[in-house]
């Protein structure tokens, strides 16, 4: 799926942040951090990738209907399975 740069820009911020977020919470396992913290900054990056996921959806609904000149456009039952797979 491609989807125009303007649109990525934002996702592509949200997923660093969240590559940030990830290298940290190896830190602190590897720091032996207390678990209460380990696991709110997990939840931190878990939220900040399924928002990723779903502006990358959202973005690219109108390519995933109407299909390129490769790929076929997707049906209401395959749309409906990538929603979930996010879910």
């Amino acid at each position: 799926m491609q989807v125009d740069e303007g649109s990525m820009k934002p996702v592509l911020n949200r997923l660093r942040r969240a590559q940030g977020q990830l290298t940290a919470v190896i830190a602190m396992i590897e720091a032996g951090r207390d678990c209460k913290d380990v696991v709110t900054q997990l939840a931190a990056v878990s939220r900040a990738l399924d928002r990723a996921g779903f502006k990358i959806v959202a973005s690219g609904m109108r390519q995933c209907l109407a299909g390129d000149s490769d790929t076929p456009p997707m049906t209401e039952e395959e749309l409906e399975k990538l929603f979930l797979t996010l879910a």
